[in-house]
């Protein structure tokens, strides 16, 4: 834990700081667990190789498999604050919440009942998980991956698997996408 008493410059910075506050920076470390981040107007971090820090998730909206599929060591970034992180000293940033979402964009032009092509990007016991635009990713529940029951998702279709989709719900507040194939016309396979 990074004290407030051995560090008050530090401490002093970040409590200044409000939660939507756009910070400016250089990304100094990049691990597997989020993005160090030197603050342009903060002071040196006595633990870290930053004061800000930016976890997997706030990188992008996309899924994304590792930190350096965003962004690299030395780029220059503009962050939002989120929150003052008192163990560890550090400003919690978001990447981003710079950036427009995408899924509101997808949901905005899409209306329950179109029907899309995808592909399958993962199996989970309960279903298949389906990419039909870019960074964009629904679930086919198990009982709408067929007109048929099936028990597993690999009995209906496979990891790259091309498929036609029909959108059955869009819930814009928790980002969650619903499809079926169940309920495709019969006409489309």
């Amino acid at each position: 834990m990074v004290e407030p008493s051995e560090y008050p410059e530090l401490w002093e910075f970040l409590s200044a700081l409000r939660r939507g506050e756009l910070l400016s920076g250089t990304v100094t470390a990049i691990e597997r667990f989020g993005v160090f981040v030197a603050l342009d107007d903060g002071p040196a971090h006595p633990v870290f190789p930053g004061v800000g820090f930016i976890t997997i998730p706030e990188l992008s909206w996309r899924r994304i498999e590792a930190a350096d599929d965003v962004v690299r060591t030395g780029q220059r970034v503009s962050c939002e604050f989120l929150q003052f992180d008192t163990w560890n000293g550090e400003a919690r940033l978001s990447l981003r919440a710079t950036q427009p979402d995408p899924f509101q964009a997808f949901a905005d032009r899409t209306a329950v009942g179109r029907t899309l092509r995808g592909q399958v990007t993962k199996l989970v016991p309960f279903g298949a998980f389906v990419q039909v635009a870019d960074g964009i990713e629904g679930l086919v529940h198990l009982r709408e991956l067929t007109r048929t029951p099936v028990e597993a998702p690999e009995d209906a279709v496979q990891v790259g698997d091309a498929v036609t989709v029909v959108v059955t719900e869009i819930d814009q507040e928790r980002r969650r996408l619903s499809l079926s194939r169940r309920q495709l016309p019969p006409d489309l396979p």
